[in-house]
């Protein structure tokens, strides 16, 4: 990514009965203690960034809240807890990510804490019904972009206005995009549902977008979704740093639109968003790639490498560095005690 390109993005300036927890202050010499409950029960790789952020800077412990043990992955870094061992873990905030069953649940559950709801990944812009079961809890908002936070708001039926810009702590150390001439990264999703989570429509036309490419002369890599079988893209380089990373080195990344899409886009790499008719993706997401539903559009769309506009990304993508900071200085406000909170 130029520094023209990267400088406008940045910021200038179950368990059924209820277990009370003490709202324990956020004291200044210790990390923040924090649990966070996702829309998928196990999904430790919503949680990967933040915990990158807290062994670069101790701004925070976190755990995820499971339902138990069963789906955990061994080796997975991202430490997890179950609602039962929640109680004694001695955490000052409980963030939820959204308003689906599970985070539900664990803040019906955990009744102690202060609740803040920060958007970890793409949602539907449509009340959930636990929306009103969280609402009364919740001491704040966060989301990375103005139009993540419109989505973000109305998932949870409070206005806009609540939800407080931050960014996205992943994004805050972004490598230079230097792409290779020829190369395009497939951008996977999920291809069959499971306990974990549920799956996106498209990807046979992702599968015979990446074979088309191959066969028009592309080196095709592959960024794996934390859920996606693998033996699926075994006849390609799978790229082992990651989605991220690995499109700072594409000239083109393809893809069914997903939480990925922005920070890619704030990488620099242009987008091709590989659709289907029963997709449901917010409008801000799709904003930010070309739009494809056959194979012939696929490749066209490869070739021609469009970009969004800078408006577009700054809306869509929110304030690139210093994200971690700000979404901590949320979190630790919201943690102290009720009644004697303070500008942070």
């Amino acid at each position: 990514m130029d520094l023209t390109r990267r400088g406008f993005l940045t910021l200038t300036a179950g368990v059924s009965l209820a277990v009370a927890l003490p709202a324990t202050p956020a004291l200044a010499h210790r990390p923040l203690r924090v649990l966070v409950a996702t829309n998928e029960p196990w999904g430790t790789y919503h949680v990967k960034a933040l915990l990158d952020e807290a062994a670069a800077a101790r701004r925070w412990d976190i755990a995820l809240v499971v339902p138990d043990r069963s789906q955990l992955k061994p080796g997975d870094p991202v430490p997890a807890v179950t609602v039962a061992e929640a109680a004694t873990w001695g955490a000052d905030l409980l963030v939820v990510n959204g308003a689906t069953a599970w985070p539900t649940q664990v803040v019906q559950t955990l009744t102690g804490l202060p609740v803040v709801a920060s958007s970890l990944a793409y949602l539907r812009p449509v009340e959930e019904p636990g929306a009103a079961i969280i609402r009364p809890r919740l001491v704040g908002l966060t989301a990375g972009s103005s139009e993540e936070a419109k989505v973000f708001a109305a998932h949870f039926g409070v206005d806009a206005s609540r939800v407080q810009v931050v960014g996205n702590p992943a994004l805050d150390d972004l490598p230079a995009y230097t792409p290779v001439a020829g190369t395009a990264l497939i951008v996977t999703s999920v291809t069959r549902s499971s306990v974990t989570g549920g799956s996106a429509p498209g990807a046979q036309l992702l599968l015979d977008s990446a074979a088309a490419l191959a066969a028009a002369g592309w080196h095709i890599r592959v960024g794996l979704h934390p859920r996606e079988d693998p033996a699926l893209w075994s006849a390609y380089e799978i790229a082992t740093e990651g989605t991220l990373l690995a499109s700072a080195k594409a000239e083109v990344a393809i893809g069914i639109p997903g939480s990925v899409f922005p920070s890619i886009a704030a990488m620099g790499c242009p987008l091709v968003g590989v659709l289907d008719a029963a997709l449901a993706v917010p409008a801000y997401i799709l904003s930010l790639c070309a739009q494809a539903r056959t194979v012939p559009e696929v490749l066209a769309a490869a070739e021609a490498q469009w970009l969004p506009s800078a408006s577009v990304l700054r809306a869509s993508v929110g304030p690139v560095g210093g994200s971690g900071e700000r979404l901590w200085k949320v979190w630790r406000k919201a943690a102290l005690p009720y009644g004697q909170r303070r500008a942070a």
